[in-house]
């Protein structure tokens, strides 16, 4: 069986808690992982100005936006005077922005010009099957016809390139797409495949918020390098070709002790006595932040969050600070006109240690007009009755030994992923409950809809962190989370994962069937 190839730490029995496990150590609150350590000289933070990732260019025809976008290696400069070796979108890190129209349908067209295979996955995408990025959809590099190592022949499969269609038939919101190749999805986003997707429509116009060069997107990311500048990843199998998996003691998850925004080291940006709207993505493969302003506002929050996973909030919702997960996106205001030019704003994170202390710093540099303002209504938010569920699901998350009696390994239900068995139909149009029940961290995301969380840890509501329309959660230890859920217009194949791409890679995926 495939899963022989996989490498895990035999433990006796049953599920045992990370900080029980060796490679699970909680570094510090909210962790779960251990960290790599540079061997390169690392430059002092706020060195160097933020990067904006590059809008792609859009061809319009047949009514819809076409993009084209190469998958390719490159050596790039993150490190200053070093070459990082990387797998890019268009040889860049993060890739190209694209950026659609709600309503009107958006076409890339992924061509693999790398040696591996490659899935693509939009990422918050209301997305068909085809188009969604299931695990082993494979786009097999230009004239290869070799399967992957123990994978059989699927019929989605695809040489070359592939044609992913979304219809945008959802709102405005931040999303960003990634390689989820099964197995190697944590290996390759490491190496750079991830871009940000943006999506606008009407209602989002119509509001005073931030706009232009203050309407900001911030990938944020922990990158470890080696004297030369290359990434250092701690993979069984550096080729991505056929052993998956880390070594031992990064089981529970790769952290770096490098924080990179939009791909630059602990980067500076100069802003304006200003309104701006900052979209705030944690692409890392497993480190939380706790995002802190260092000095704060002399009034009022340092955060105002407008929009989530999904979309606009219905209120503004202020933060004092923003505890983020893999994959969670917060799109939130800050007023730098509460600061006098002159000033520096450091972006602090509160979960993190000597290098990872630091984010990114601001200096504000002039005075300027500023239309913008956050108003009390952002948008209409259906919310989902949960006491109009039709049907109660719960999944674990845990690791364990899995029902098959293999070694233990990250397990959704006690069972590995197997991207041949279903283990849900959810019926398309009906609110269902979903219950999330952990042992250690996990950010749990759900693909093709987002939902609401309604109860964290035996209170009704959303916690905290959870305002809106999600579609990553972030589950605390032995806790629970429900949340309402409804699928719609796209029947067929897709996947629940942790977001933790270690453990993602390691087995804790599930397959769900859209049914009409």
């Amino acid at each position: 069986m495939r899963l022989s190839r996989r490498r895990f730490i035999g433990l006796s029995s049953g599920l045992v808690v990370a900080t029980a496990l060796p490679g699970c150590a909680l570094t510090k609150e909210y962790q779960t992982g251990a960290e790599v350590s540079s061997t390169a000289e690392l430059p002092k933070p706020f060195n160097v100005p933020l990067p904006i990732p590059r809008v792609a260019d859009a061809e319009r025809r047949n009514g819809a936006d076409h993009y084209a976008i190469t998958q390719r290696t490159a050596e790039i400069e993150i490190l200053p005077g070093k070459k990082t070796p990387i797998l890019g979108y268009d040889g860049e890190f993060p890739g190209p922005t694209i950026v659609s129209r709600s309503g009107t349908p958006t076409v890339v067209r992924h061509t693999n010009a790398l040696d591996i295979p490659v899935v693509v996955h939009l990422h918050g995408g209301h997305t068909p099957s085809v188009s969604d990025g299931f695990p082993t959809d494979f786009v097999m590099p230009a004239g290869s016809h070799e399967l992957p190592h123990g994978h059989a022949a699927s019929g989605r499969i695809k040489h070359g390139h592939f044609d992913y269609e979304y219809p945008m038939k959802q709102r405005a919101a931040t999303l960003w797409y990634h390689d989820h190749r099964m197995d190697f999805t944590g290996p390759t986003v490491y190496h750079g495949l991830a871009g940000f997707h943006l999506i606008h429509d009407d209602e989002e116009d119509a509001l005073p918020l931030p706009k232009d060069e203050r309407d900001v997107p911030l990938m944020i990311t922990d990158r470890a390098f080696d004297g030369d500048g290359a990434f250092v990843y701690p993979a069984l199998d550096p080729t991505m070709l056929e052993e998956p998996g880390v070594e031992d003691d990064y089981m529970a998850g790769v952290l770096g002790d490098v924080v990179l925004v939009n791909g630059a080291p602990w980067p500076e940006l100069e802003v304006d006595a200003a309104r701006y709207r900052f979209r705030i993505l944690n692409a890392s493969n497993a480190r939380r932040y706790r995002l802190q302003l260092d000095p704060g506002p002399s009034d009022g929050d340092p955060f105002t969050q407008v929009g989530s996973d999904g979309g606009l909030l219905a209120e503004p919702h202020g933060l004092g600070d923003i505890l983020i997960a893999p994959a969670e996106r917060f799109d939130v205001v800050v007023d730098f006109g509460k600061y006098d030019v002159g000033d520096t704003v450091t972006m602090r994170n509160g979960l993190g240690d000597g290098s990872t202390e630091n984010v990114m710093r601001f200096r504000v540099v002039r005075k300027a007009s500023d239309d913008s303002r956050i108003p009390d209504t952002l948008s209409e938010v259906e919310e989902l009755d949960a006491d109009a569920a039709t049907v109660t699901r719960e999944f674990e998350f845990a690791r364990a030994t899995s029902s098959t009696g293999h070694d233990d390994m990250w397990l959704i239900n006690g069972k590995p992923y197997d991207p041949e068995r279903v283990d849900t139909r959810p019926t398309l149009g009906e609110i269902e409950l979903w219950r999330f029940v952990t042992d250690v961290h996990h950010p749990v995301h759900v693909h093709l809809d987002p939902f609401q969380v309604v109860r964290r840890g035996g209170r009704p509501g959303p916690g905290t962190y959870d305002e809106g329309w999600k579609d990553t959660v972030d589950i605390r230890p032995g806790e629970v989370v429900e949340v309402a859920i409804r699928f719609a217009d796209y029947a067929g194949m897709y996947v629940m994962h942790c977001h933790n791409l270690e453990h993602e890679d390691m087995m804790m995926m599930s397959n769900f069937e859209t049914m009409e």
